[in-house]
């Protein structure tokens, strides 16, 4: 029995562990400055980026370069500024983050 619950446990930290390092991972990119995953600050919420995107092939791909680049007019007329200090890798993983929030 104890050895179940181990890996029970195990198993579930394992599931949460990814989120929680992907919201660290937006915090420490400063995307938590201008975003909330629940709510609007200056950009949309996480979770109506995630709802907007749904289904669409490309989310990943334009969200990504969206994050490195900047964007504008999608969500309004407040520009998303360009972030230098995200690279590919963690843009990918930053917007895979975002599009799972429900």
């Amino acid at each position: 029995m104890m050895k179940q619950t181990l890996i029970a446990f195990a198993l579930s930290a394992a599931a949460v562990a990814p989120a929680m390092a992907d919201q660290a991972l937006a915090q420490s990119k400063n995307c938590m400055a201008c975003h909330a995953v629940d709510k609007k600050l200056v950009g949309p919420a996480f979770k109506d980026v995630a709802a907007k995107y749904a289904g669409q092939k490309d989310a990943a791909d334009k969200l990504a370069a969206k994050v490195m680049k900047g964007g504008s007019g999608v969500w309004g007329p407040v520009p998303m500024p360009a972030n230098p200090q995200v690279n590919e890798a963690e843009a990918k993983k930053l917007v895979a983050w975002v599009l799972s929030q429900k």
